[in-house]
């Protein structure tokens, strides 16, 4: 595979891509690896950043990530779960970094992410206002199990669609939805907040 008009030492992804010289992919590439990578490199950079609050230690992170799942291309493809596996890298490799540098998560950190959250929690806006601090909900969040950790970070922090989040995870919509209403739940009651109310059912004519 050729790319006459990349810069020279740059590696035919990173030219088509704009990546800087510290996230870089393998020459002589997989072309199944290529296409994931080139499909997923955004997302996984996004993710990342959020979580160190820098461009220059997310692309560090994403290298070493894209550089374990190439070493283990084989494995992944063979297991059946591309996505999920290497979804499991991302948060490895992502979680373990916080830990060597002894912090949480930039956007539990930084806050505030409330106003991000849909209106299962929105309606509960008034008595968050009124929290000392609204720390806790960042903190929930951090807690939440991977799955609707991750579907809450892709769809509320990071604003990506549900669709979008379900391409990237490996799964469908209503999968999406499914953890997206259980992490809701969660940490409805992990704050104390209050049940947001059912619409009344219309009843039929007659009735």
């Amino acid at each position: 595979m050729r790319y006459d008009d990349a810069p020279e030492g740059a590696s035919p992804v990173e030219h088509r891509t704009g990546l800087s010289q510290s996230m870089f992919v393998p020459l002589d590439l997989e072309v199944d690896f290529e296409a994931f990578y080139l499909g997923h490199h955004e997302v996984f950079h996004a993710y990342a950043e959020v979580h160190f609050g820098n461009r220059e230690t997310a692309e560090e992170v994403i290298h070493e990530v894209f550089l374990e799942i190439h070493a283990g291309w084989s494995q992944l493809l063979s297991a059946g779960n591309l996505e999920q596996g290497a979804w499991a890298i991302v948060r490895r490799i992502v979680h373990n970094r916080l830990d060597a540098e002894g912090r949480g998560p930039a956007f539990v950190i930084n806050g505030p992410i409330a106003q991000a959250l849909d209106t299962a929690l929105v309606t509960a806006r008034d008595k968050l206002q009124k929290m000392e601090s609204a720390s806790g909900l960042y903190e929930a969040i951090a807690d939440l199990p991977d799955r609707q950790f991750e579907v809450i970070v892709l769809r509320y922090v990071l604003g990506y669609p549900t669709a979008k989040v379900a391409w990237y995870i490996g799964i469908d919509d209503r999968t999406v939805g499914h953890h997206l209403r259980r992490a809701k739940e969660r940490l409805r009651l992990k704050l104390g907040l209050p049940e947001t109310p059912k619409k009344p059912k219309h009843k039929g004519v007659g009735a």
